[in-house]
């Protein structure tokens, strides 16, 4: 339970079979803004993650998996309810635990972690199956149909850039298609899992459709949930070397997995843009939540005619963004999320400085004269002048940083945008509608934007190619996913 500890010190306990659970043992959560201890987080034991799947898989048999579509909505709902209810206790614990600025995670984390569950809910009441006649060599024919069945228990292990979204986007059309769930949040963001927990009770979810256990990844929750053999399936967000290991963990059972790992992302600007809209959207794409978003842009290619405008038009928003504290209204980047990650990035500043890099502005890590000394900030950072084969330009950093290299034709743009072994994203500014349409259907990455940046249609496909991961979540694709489709042959 979120309960207060001595010193007024947050306990994160485990949630198992509708019931908070303490461990033995437990880890710091601190904040990136100036490192200050926010609780103590319980971390689960292979026996407590043992009783969370015998749980599910109980909840799955008897009461979740069993109840009619309609019920079963009816509680979803109340859940997206009840996390608007609480929105400002989930937005303070979202950016205390992320460090993000409070308006953005009450525009887009807490209102599109509710949305899922409605936006899921409704959609399970209406998603078809198919059905068809087939001829017999007897006349009398025969009618094929196909019908839904969830797999059961399912895994969710969940990031920490945005942990209230991109867990009830997976959570979401898990359970509004009848599955039993154990999530599994990032060990650095765990606040908002175990509020979600608190939430589900009391909206009347059933004992062991869902439930929380707290940790890390090897020897820890993470590798008891992927090894589990009485977890059905499992879905992943992060890095593409965890998702490695995850798929060889559970390759050992033959479960059924979606994944959405990393991405060296690519924006294409071409000089017929509209420059504004272009600069503006590529302020987002790059330093949207301190480049720390799946979808941002680290390599942007700019047509050689208005590369230096564009190069200095981008300086001049990144120097003037504000770095702060998450509750400071004017406040538009934070921290990192852990000085691990800030140590990580520094490190690539370094890089690219030694690889001859020119560094158009930040790559270093900001001074305020104060306690946010102790946080794990990083300068806003562009860089040009390195060629496409360095490190820079083929290894995802996750922070707020691009590289701008300019372009001459459209055939060169979009080669060096698809040499890379990721394939999440793209985006394209330009005013050329036959133009838009070639070059992003040309794209070879799973999403891809046109004259925009992270516009979402909850309906359509979202996924990844190559080190980008495998499977589609969104929509009736989540669905599919989240269920097993079984036909069934009548003879007539």
């Amino acid at each position: 339970m979120v309960a207060e500890g001595s010193g007024n010190i947050r306990e994160l306990r485990n949630f198992i079979d509708g019931e908070f659970v303490a461990s033995d043992k437990t880890f710091e959560n601190t904040t990136p803004v100036d490192g200050t201890l926010l609780s103590h987080v319980h971390e689960a034991t292979e026996d407590m993650v043992d009783l969370a799947v015998a749980a599910a898989r109980k909840a799955y048999k008897e009461t979740w998996g069993a109840m009619p579509v309609e019920e079963r909505c009816k509680i979803l709902y109340a859940v997206a309810d009840g996390i608007d209810a609480r929105s400002d206790e989930f937005i303070e614990a979202e950016t205390l635990d992320t460090g993000k600025p409070r308006s953005l995670a009450s525009h887009v984390d807490i209102p599109r972690g509710a949305a899922n569950f409605r936006v899921f809910a409704d959609l399970i009441k209406s998603v078809g199956t198919e059905a068809y006649q087939q001829d017999t060599p007897d006349g009398a024919g025969a009618i094929n149909y196909s019908v839904r069945q969830p797999h059961g228990v399912v895994g969710v292990i969940s990031p920490w850039n945005l942990p209230l979204l991109l867990s009830t986007w997976k959570l979401a059309p898990a359970m509004s298609s009848g599955n039993a769930v154990i999530l599994k949040p990032s060990e650095e963001t765990p606040t908002t899992a175990t509020m979600l927990a608190e939430v589900m009770k009391e909206a009347g979810m059933p004992d062991g459709a869902f439930n929380v256990v707290h940790g890390f990844g090897p020897n820890s929750a993470g590798e008891f949930i992927t090894m589990h053999k009485g977890i059905d399936a499992i879905t992943f967000t992060g890095e593409t070397t965890t998702g490695g290991a995850i798929m060889r963990a559970a390759s050992e059972n033959v479960k059924a997995l979606s994944f959405e790992l990393g991405g060296k992302n690519p924006s294409i600007v071409f000089a017929d843009a509209d420059f504004n809209a272009a600069i503006e959207g590529t302020v987002r794409s790059v330093f949207a939540n301190c480049g720390q978003v799946c979808l941002c842009s680290e390599r942007v290619y700019v047509e050689r005619p208005i590369f230096d405008r564009f190069v200095s038009a981008l300086k001049e928003k990144a120097e003037a963004m504000k770095l702060g504290r998450p509750e400071d209204a004017d406040t538009q980047m934070g921290p990192l999320i852990s000085h691990e990650h800030r140590d990580k990035v520094k490190g690539y500043y370094d890089l690219a400085k030694e690889l001859g890099a020119k560094v158009v502005t930040g790559g270093g890590i900001p001074k305020f004269g104060d306690e946010r000394d102790n946080g794990a900030f990083v300068e806003p950072t562009i860089f040009v002048g390195l060629e496409e084969n360095s490190r820079i330009q083929k290894e995802e950093i996750f922070g707020p940083v691009c590289h701008i290299t300019p372009f001459d034709t459209e055939e060169e743009a979009v080669g060096m945008a698809n040499d890379t072994e990721y394939g999440l994203a793209s985006t394209v500014w330009t005013t050329n509608l036959a133009r838009a349409h070639r070059v992003a259907q040309n794209m070879e990455a799973g999403i891809n934007w046109v004259n925009c940046w992270f516009l979402r249609d909850l309906r359509t496909p979202f996924g990844g190619m190559g080190l980008s991961g495998f499977g589609r979540e969104g929509g009736q694709h989540a669905l599919n996913f989240y269920s097993e489709q079984k036909n069934i042959c009548i003879k007539l």
